[in-house]
């Protein structure tokens, strides 16, 4: 229940931004709002799977800044799982994928795996070659939200350095 709340409370922020954004283009400069961004010291742990240069798939693990505004418009939740999903793929687009509940295996090009758990942001970018597969691992069901990351927009992810 804990991860359905603080997935509902990302969509929220996610909403109240795009709500405030799409205000201000409908109105052009009659007025403006203005957002103070937050300084966080604070993060949230990520993987990111990104294509090699040859095509290939891969991941590092990293974090995410919290009070962030993310470049989005747009997501959907999805508790629904397709066979073909869990073979090799790209990613259909770079996003964020928001795990609600269930923890899953991915598998990149090399045969490395990591877990992906409430809690922890899978940043997609491998939209290029075989992709990636997944398995649930002790789930029955995968609960998620997706969103999409503008093109050209910075994904905020801040790579793990030895010492982290």
């Amino acid at each position: 229940m804990k991860n359905i709340v603080k997935g509902l409370s990302l969509v929220l922020a996610l909403s109240s931004a795009a709500v405030i954004n799409a205000q201000e283009k409908e109105n052009n400069n009659n007025f403006s709002i203005k957002v103070n961004k937050e300084e966080s010291k604070e993060y949230i742990p990520a993987v990111r799977m990104i294509n090699n240069p040859d095509g290939s798939c891969t991941f590092e693990k990293g974090r995410i800044p919290t009070l962030t505004h993310l470049n989005t418009t747009t997501f959907w939740m999805s508790n629904k799982t397709e066979e073909w999903e869990k073979n090799a793929h790209p990613a259909p687009r770079r996003q964020y994928v928001i795990t609600l509940k269930g923890n899953i295996r991915f598998k990149v090009t090399d045969g490395s795996t990591f877990i992906i758990k409430p809690g922890t942001v899978l940043l997609a970018e491998d939209v290029k070659g075989k992709g990636h597969s997944w398995n649930m691992v002790r789930s029955k069901s995968w609960e998620r939200l997706y969103i999409p990351i503008a093109e050209n927009a910075d994904d905020y992810f801040i790579a793990n350095t030895d010492h982290d």
